[in-house]
């Protein structure tokens, strides 16, 4: 056996050469892990500065009816002014402290208001009391301090949102503005350490841990609200181990770049709290609305306890559809509360006993208005992309009148039912649009695009475009009395048999709506007792060129086809185009587009666009004047009188249109200040078996009648009075004419009252 050789001394073995071999790359993995590990955390810690620092929330776009006005003098009830209060979330109390409170008397009623952010400055909160005299307003105080109010504005109703792709909503809601309540019992249930930890608490864990078996249920996470604000903006909601350390690591990151004001106020604004459809609640400030129907800032403890106790799960713990086990949670978060010092004894009972409150639906909803609404966004986009509609938290203001708009829309469902049953129609049969406007500014007060308000597909009345009829024949007369040399109220004109040959070769021949002729008639009695052979015989003298020229002048935009057959109303337009047309002569000549939006601010509350009036003098002042006077007499006298019983007293200015077959019933007017539109027909476009006069006349009237329409006031312009060729009574005064006997068949001294 041949010796060993031995080992020089300090050589070492290949056993030790191997292991320090194994060694070195154990090392080297180490510390490759380690700096894995370390980017790692450093690419979480760039996330995490990166991602929440510029974090920006979807915020859809707000749109607010117009605010109400209320002052001194005003025709409007305590009944009325209530109702109003109660649609913003006022509550009833006895003892008026908080904004957003009211109470009622006899004849007074008082409350103080919330502070909001209109387009022209912040209005605080105050304290008002209004008194009522025989349905109107008798007296408007400010009582902190006290002193007299010429007028009190309040703040006006949401009526929809825009919303981002997502569907997410959100009011935020800043540090300052989060009850103390709501901090107590976030703390008392999720994280009682959160002002100790540093982003993870272990304590809580096991706390958590032991009354979870305890309880033999699972009542309490270990995950502190920096952990879940971390699963909320970065994380998936699997449950992974790899999920939940990045969760800790992130949390412990998140704590040491933020302060936990900035924390708790991303957590408060971004926690899920509920679902309706396809909309997602985010937040607090839109949980307090959706639930409550009032802001965050004015709920009560055993609320705002409902509320935190929904964010261990929304859908399971959803006071609507679960009310016993939501009260459950509330009690529980209240306890907690109680246990941690946050409430004393009598507080806690006192939350414990109070029902939920729920309001009966979210104050506001997508579209409570939706024919309205798509009008808004039509003219919102015209100034704005689609994505800064959904995401940049624009706040717009509008010119909808909802008590308008409320009482229209009854009006509209109940006539149409009425008529159904009257002509023995399958009920839902006909169909309608209707839109009133200020005349003067061209706001829109109301719209309604389907005899169902909730309705939300097909807008008739901006997209509905139907033959107009008699609707257009204003437009002849004004352009004949625009030539003072040949036409004036009282010049003849024949109401007989017609003919005109067209181009085709074919003869056109109108008939009147009786079949009758009435022989020689005065333009003012032609137009108020809508003659068509008078008046497409007018309209052939003047021109077609001229009619087309002038309906240009008053607003339609489209195409106008200078065929005869447009003398009787065949140019189809829709009720928005027609309420512009009348909109112009209402106002003296004056055309204002029409428009619904007073202006647009950021989230921040900054004017982003001033919506100013463009007002420009497209008719002549002297023939639309005169033309308006017809169209009085019109509804005095002529086609339109049954206006007059219908709103008895009250001067008004109105047209009736009736298309082929009674397809389409038309009515068109004005009062002081108001512009009216009313169509009527089937989708199917079947005859209805209503004229003008028969189907939307009584419509008009009745909305008109329920908003207490002013009567119109006929203030000559200068110089009409070559124009008119008699005399005419203004309001107490009158302008002198020299005289013709026969106007719609008065005598004349009926018209020689000076």
């Amino acid at each position: 056996m041949p010796p060993k050789r031995k080992r020089k001394a300090g050589k070492p073995s290949r056993k030790a050469k191997r292991r320090a071999g194994h060694n070195f790359w154990y090392v080297h993995i180490v510390l490759i892990a380690l700096c894995a590990i370390v980017a790692y955390i450093l690419w979480l810690d760039y996330r995490v500065q990166s991602e929440f620092a510029g974090k920006r929330w979807f915020l859809p776009a707000r749109v607010y009816a117009g605010p109400t006005e209320i002052y001194a003098g005003q025709e409007l009830t305590a009944d009325e002014t209530e109702n109003l209060l109660a649609r913003s979330g006022y509550r009833n109390v006895a003892d008026v402290r908080q904004p957003g409170t009211y109470k009622r008397t006899a004849s007074t009623l008082e409350f103080r208001q919330r502070a909001f952010n209109f387009w022209d400055g912040r209005q605080d909160s105050r304290l008002v009391r209004i008194r009522f005299d025989n349905r109107r307003v008798a007296q408007i105080r400010g009582l902190d301090p006290d002193r007299a109010l010429p007028l009190v504005r309040l703040e006006p109703e949401l009526i929809g949102r825009v919303y981002p792709d997502n569907y997410e909503d959100r009011i935020l809601v800043a540090y300052g503005d989060i009850p103390p309540a709501l901090i107590d019992a976030l703390l008392a249930v999720e994280d009682r350490n959160f002002f100790d930890h540093k982003g993870i608490d272990l304590r809580g864990i096991m706390r958590a841990l032991y009354q979870n078996i305890l309880r033999r249920q699972i009542e309490q996470g270990g995950s502190t609200i920096t952990q879940q604000l971390v699963k909320n903006f970065f994380l998936s909601r699997e449950r992974t181990l790899a999920r939940k350390m990045n969760e800790m690591i992130m949390a412990l990151l998140m704590e040491r770049h933020y302060s936990k004001e900035e924390i708790l106020t991303a957590y408060i604004n971004e926690v899920y709290l509920g679902q309706q459809g396809r909309r997602s609640v985010h937040g607090f400030g839109t949980a307090a609305e959706f639930y409550f129907a009032r802001p965050l800032d004015e709920l009560r403890l055993d609320q705002v306890a409902l509320l935190a106790g929904m964010v261990k799960g929304a859908s399971w713990y959803n006071p609507r559809r679960h009310p016993g086990r939501a009260e459950r949670r509330r009690n529980l978060v209240l306890d907690l509360m109680f246990q941690q010092g946050y409430l004393d004894e009598r507080t806690r009972s006192q939350a414990r006993t109070q029902p939920l409150d729920l309001s009966a639906g979210p104050r506001w909803v997508s579209g409570k208005y939706p024919a309205f609404l798509q009008l808004v966004k039509s003219q919102l986009l015209r100034e704005y992309e689609m994505e800064d509609l959904r995401n940049e938290g624009l706040v717009v203001f509008t010119t909808l009148d909802t008590r308008r708009q409320d009482s229209a829309e009854q009006v509209l469902r109940q006539q149409l039912q009425q008529m159904e049953r009257g002509r023995s129609m399958k009920a839902g049969a006909l169909q309608a649009a209707a839109i009133f406007l200020q005349s003067s500014t061209g706001a829109v007060l109301s719209l309604a695009g389907d005899r169902n308000a909730q309705y939300a597909g097909f807008n008739r009345a901006m997209h509905a475009s139907r033959p107009v009829g008699s609707l257009i024949k204003p437009f002849i007369y004004y352009t004949a009395l625009t030539d003072p040399q040949r036409y004036s109220l009282v010049s003849g004109v024949n109401d007989s048999e017609i003919s005109i040959r067209l181009d085709d070769g074919t003869s056109w021949r109108p008939d009147n709506y009786d079949g009758r002729n009435h022989g020689r008639v005065s333009l003012l009695e032609a137009l108020a007792r809508s003659y068509n052979r008078a008046s497409v015989r007018l309209g052939w003298e003047v021109g077609l060129d001229l009619v087309t020229a002038t309906l240009r002048k008053a607003g339609v935009n489209g195409d106008i086809e200078p065929f005869p057959a447009l003398l009787l109303g065949s140019l189809e337009l829709t009720p928005l185009q027609v309420s512009q047309l009348y909109q112009t002569l209402a106002n003296g000549g004056f055309l204002v587009p029409v428009n619904s939006i007073r202006e647009v601010l950021d989230s921040d509350g900054r004017a982003l666009r001033r919506y100013a009036l463009e007002v420009r003098q497209a008719l002549q002042a002297e023939a639309a004047f005169l033309t308006g006077y017809m169209l009085v007499q019109a509804v005095g006298h002529g086609t339109g009188r049954g206006l007059s019983r219908i709103v008895p007293g009250v001067p008004l200015a109105g047209k009736t249109g009736t298309t082929n077959g009674l397809r389409d019933s038309w009515f068109a007017g004005f009062g002081d200040d108001v512009t009216g539109v009313v169509w009527v027909g089937r989708d199917d476009n079947r005859p209805t078996g209503f004229t003008g006069a028969s189907g939307a006349l009584p419509i008009w009237g009745n909305i008109v009648r329920r908003q207490h329409i002013r009567g119109i006031e006929l203030l000559p312009p200068p110089g009409v009075g070559s124009l008119a060729g008699i005399s005419l009574p203004f309001a107490g005064a009158c302008v002198r004419f020299p005289h013709i006997p026969y106007v719609l068949g008065a005598r004349p001294a009926d018209f020689d009252r000076c």
